[in-house]
């Protein structure tokens, strides 16, 4: 692992680091946020999956996160949205919803794709091992949360992994990628034109299918030129409701899908998430 680069703050170190990866082939690029702490301790992790066209760099710069990460004691980690290099193929129209910075968060298997587009096995396995050998990171206390296409990844990753996210939230997540654009286009390029392979991928499906968790906290703004065609908050929360998931769903009045709509509403997702992982009360983590 080779540090690109760290910075002081809030009395802790923000990094970036890059690595050769073997779920991929090829270099990938992470950040993590360590907070103050005593030597020795173990903290709980935060991961932090971003949207379409980002990578690892979106968060750490206009997340706005680090504040109540150093007060809470959480470590934050914010990896990349896709493969890249000069081998790793991209859309062949070039558009942005698919290929380079839209990952999907899957395991590809349809050609060329299937060589690097490995995201699921680089998020699940390889990147947490890496994050346990050189972080002080108390491994038996994670969450999860993401943004768009990274809120997706979150929820499919926490449902398919109950015993090892004790939190998951998303900001204006695709809760449906098999009933939407984004998601149709990029499940059939990356796992072919059987749907019945998509219900992994899907969260609405997979709760269908029996997957569970204990709670699930979404904002979504109601600005968002997304809401209507691509997101779709309404189908996760009639899944959640069959299935007895305790779904707290904010529709944020006028915000849209940036950043400034995540910074926002930031440090409610940490404080839920530090509630889980033990670092505060319910009540003040749901104020």
């Amino acid at each position: 692992m080779e540090q690109v680069s760290a910075n002081r703050s809030f009395g802790g170190v923000q990094g970036v680091y890059k690595h050769a990866s073997a779920a991929t082939g090829t270099d990938m690029t992470f950040s993590v946020y360590v907070p103050p702490h005593e030597a020795g301790a173990k903290l709980p992790v935060v991961w932090y999956l971003s949207g379409l066209t980002c990578t690892h760099a979106n968060v750490t710069e206009k997340g706005e996160f680090r504040r109540l990460c150093s007060e809470l004691g959480l470590i934050f980690v914010a990896p990349d949205t896709s493969p890249r290099g000069p081998d790793v193929p991209d859309d062949p129209d070039g558009a942005y919803d698919f290929g380079l910075g839209a990952g999907f968060y899957v395991d590809a298997t349809q050609a060329p794709f299937h060589r690097h587009y490995r995201m699921w096995t680089y998020l699940t396995d390889e990147l947490p091992a890496i994050v346990a050998q050189h972080f002080p990171a108390d491994m038996a206390r994670q969450s999860i949360m993401g943004h768009s296409m990274g809120g997706h990844g979150a929820l499919t990753i926490a449902l398919r992994h109950p015993e090892r996210f004790r939190a998951v939230s998303a900001f204006a997540p695709i809760v449906a990628p098999s009933q939407v654009p984004w998601g149709e286009k990029a499940l059939t390029g990356y796992l072919g034109p059987d749907r019945a392979a998509w219900r992994r991928h899907d969260a609405v499906a997979l709760i269908e299918d029996g997957a569970r968790v204990p709670a699930m906290l979404v904002d979504q703004g109601s600005g968002d030129s997304f809401l209507e065609k691509e997101l779709r908050p309404q189908l996760l929360r009639e899944a959640c409701d069959a299935a007895g998931i305790d779904l707290t769903l904010n529709l944020r009045d006028g915000y849209d899908h940036s950043y400034y709509f995540i910074a926002t509403f930031m440090d409610d997702h940490l404080r839920w998430h530090a509630a889980r992982l033990g670092l505060a009360s319910f009540d003040e983590a749901l104020e």
